[in-house]
């Protein structure tokens, strides 16, 4: 549903009427916009400000990092870690876990700060990926096991995708609803409420070059889709594969889809390539507050106990109908 009504983040977030949003959370959510909106000026500069290109270090999980994932790490650090409203973060950028300055808070910050690094200097769209836990033992050190919850626990999520415009998504258990950036007002305002994902599509987003790769499931799905309606699926598809999760998820919340990033057979011991708490988690909670699914190819992914920081899992997710075919598939093979 769209709205014209132009309610700033803020007071969205304070006249929440289907189920009231803690005043410390509400808090929390406005300093994660206000980094997107750091984040999103320092973005749109991109070379102006000398912000392209290699950092010349690489992250725990063996990449290249680049000069912008090392300044959204930067930003999103600084700006939460002294509120007094966490217990600690996490990013997908460190190896260890953050404890802040003030760690009196009973939430938990975890984030991956840049994603889809691999378009930023090609222009285009990436975005910033957020969860939200709280601490369940406040009166103990902060720890990496504070952390290892189940997606179902998270008490919010979202993103915010920078494009040709700023666009923050995020759920806090009732619902999904976006905000974009007013260039004018540097404010967030409500410009979608209340997002649905329709049950069935003709749009799928994959990475085709791996297809040799991919299990028995994941092929006999894709071909199905390749035949279009002179197949068994009686209807022709549309391909998409923006590489970057938040643009390649954004697009189907806005029209539907289904997105797969699945297990392969280049790195069989790994589940999968992306990372669990930091995109997977908050990525799947959004999509079912939508009325979407999303599993690993057999279990729902929210209902996954994570045992590291930074463990991998396969993700598909999007249509309802769609996902369903696709864990059929998983499961009689």
């Amino acid at each position: 549903m769209s709205t014209n009504s132009h309610i700033k983040l803020a007071e969205f977030l304070k006249s929440s009427n289907v189920k009231p949003i803690d005043e410390e959370l509400q808090l929390l959510l406005l300093d994660v916009a206000s980094s997107c909106i750091k984040i999103s000026e320092a973005v749109s500069q991109g070379a102006i400000a000398n912000i392209l290109g290699s950092a010349g270090t690489g992250n725990i999980q063996g990449e290249t990092q680049q000069k912008l994932d090392v300044y959204a790490n930067d930003v999103l650090l600084n700006t939460n870690s002294d509120t007094g409203r966490l217990a600690g973060m996490a990013s997908e950028e460190m190896e260890d876990v953050f404890p802040v300055t003030n760690s009196q808070g009973k939430y938990l910050l975890l984030f991956d700060p840049l994603d889809g690094s691999s378009n930023i200097d090609v222009n285009v769209s990436i975005g910033t990926i957020f969860s939200i836990l709280e601490k369940e033992s406040l009166d103990s050190p902060l720890n990496e096991s504070d952390f290892l919850q189940s997606g179902a626990k998270q008490v919010s999520a979202g993103y915010a995708l920078y494009g040709p415009q700023t666009i923050l998504v995020f759920t806090t258990g009732s619902g999904v609803n976006m905000f974009t950036l007013d260039p004018s007002s540097h404010e967030f305002v409500l410009t979608k409420e209340n997002v649905q994902i329709p049950k069935d599509t003709k749009e799928f987003a994959i990475n085709m070059s791996n297809m040799r790769h991919w299990a028995p499931a994941v092929r006999k799905y894709i071909n199905e889709c390749l035949e279009g309606s002179t197949g068994v699926r009686g209807k022709d598809f549309n391909m998409r594969w923006i590489a970057s999760m938040v643009a390649d998820v954004h697009r189907i919340l806005v029209r539907g889809g289904v997105f797969m990033y699945p297990w392969d057979q280049r790195e069989p011991s790994k589940p999968g390539k992306l990372r669990l708490m930091y995109e997977a988690n908050p990525m799947s909670l959004l999509i079912e507050q939508a009325g979407g699914k999303s599993i690993n190819g057999q279990q729902r992914i929210l209902d996954i106990q994570p045992s590291q920081l930074h463990e991998r899992v396969s993700v598909i997710l999007g249509s309802e109908n769609e996902v369903n075919l696709i864990m059929k598939y998983h499961n009689t093979n």
